[in-house]
């Protein structure tokens, strides 16, 4: 009898000890929210960083998570609108209880939710790329970005238009939010690059049909067009001035980093000149750079799983989650504010270039980020490749 007892206690106590073991082994998973344009005018930049997130808590999920907590995403659809996106993002802070929040896709759309996160005091990391998302510093505690400044785009151009004697130009924006903070921008450097704007136009997201802009800039003594926006107007800009016969040179804004813009836009793409990260000309980069492994294997990983070329919104969504993924392994998500530390005092090497964030600055690159690139023959180049 006392040795049927001793084994069924005996066994008892493994059960016991297997079961604690086991919930030990299965520890509470990790809420991150994503915020991204996956459908409407601005679904080109929303589906790549919809996609790009969800490969890469694949592949950490796949490891074991994150110090064993698996990640579970949480992701919204913003349909470019504001409304929407205030309301996404409410929602995952009330009710999914994310420690975390990835996009919006679009500046306007990242504008209009800064002061959710600012009251719930959650991260925030835009893939959008206004300046004034993150400024000022001391007003956006709670917010980084992951695409490059607006301002240091239009300073890329400004130093190309002006090594190759180019002073008047007419800018061409949408008034989006992205498009206003480009214009604003454009205008307030012009004079440090000594550049004239001769001609200031403007279009809804919604237009198809730029003719009449760009007839009144044709009438000015403008050597070049700059065009900047995020919507499908990229593609039918080239167009018009093609059908116009325009023979000046078109700088487009970094927005127009995605291969579906330069195919919508067909042979009127050629020769068109924008910066952007060196994810859309990886095979120029050099082999002893930085980024250059990196940017090797989230190409090779995207293009494989979606059948579909890399852009460089999906690659701010990679940067994104690597960089909440690297805060979290450091300090749990436990406190928003340790997370948002470990974020503001992190350097990272990322696709959209050399993240070095501080307390005065939540974007942490700058112009030496970007490229200069062309379309030739179809494809992105570097300029002078």
């Amino acid at each position: 009898m006392k040795i049927r007892l001793l084994s069924a206690v005996t066994a008892a106590l493994l059960i016991v000890f297997s079961a604690g073991s086991l919930q030990a082994e299965q520890k509470e998973a990790y809420h991150i929210g994503g915020v991204f344009s996956i459908t409407g005018s601005a679904a080109w930049l929303g589906e790549p960083e919809r996609n790009t997130v969800k490969m890469i808590a694949e592949e950490i999920n796949a490891k074991g998570g994150i110090n064993g907590h698996k990640l579970v995403l949480h992701i919204e659809d913003t349909q470019g609108s504001n409304t929407r996106a205030v309301n996404a993002v409410r929602k995952l802070i009330k009710k999914d209880k994310v420690c975390a929040i990835i996009g919006p896709s679009r500046s306007g759309t990242s504008l209009a939710t800064v002061p959710v996160v600012e009251k719930a005091e959650i991260p925030m990391l835009s893939c959008a790329a206004a300046a004034s998302i993150v400024n000022p510093p001391e007003e956006r505690r709670w917010v980084f970005k992951m695409g490059q400044n607006d301002s240091d785009a239009v300073r890329r151009i400004y130093e190309h238009m002006k090594k190759n004697g180019i002073k008047k130009i007419g800018i061409l924006t949408g008034t989006t939010g992205f498009g206003d903070a480009g214009r604003s921008q454009l205008k307030e450097l012009a004079d440090k690059y000594g550049i004239e704007i001769v001609a200031d136009e403007t279009y809804g997201p919604g237009d198809t049909d730029m003719t009449a802009q760009l007839i009144r800039i044709r009438k000015t003594d403008a050597k070049a067009v700059v065009n900047w926006s995020i919507v499908p107007a990229q593609s039918i800009v080239p167009k018009n001035m093609k059908q116009l016969n325009m023979q000046i040179l078109l700088y487009q804004s970094h927005g127009f980093a995605n291969h579906k813009y330069a195919e919508a836009a067909g042979k009127a793409a050629e020769g068109s000149i924008f910066p952007s990260g060196r994810i859309m000309a990886t095979e120029t980069v050099p082999e002893d750079h930085p980024q250059k492994k990196v940017l090797e294997a989230y190409k090779k990983a995207y293009e494989s799983t979606y059948n579909e070329k890399v852009t460089t919104f999906g690659g701010h969504a990679y940067d994104a989650i690597w960089i909440i993924a690297k805060a979290l392994e450091k300090v749990g998500d436990d406190d928003p504010e340790k997370i948002r530390n470990a974020i503001e005092n992190m350097e990272f090497v990322g696709i959209s270039g050399i993240f070095n964030f501080s307390k005065d600055d939540h974007c942490g690159l700058d112009k030496d980020d970007f490229e200069m690139i062309t379309i030739k023959d179809g494809k992105f180049v570097v300029l002078g490749q």
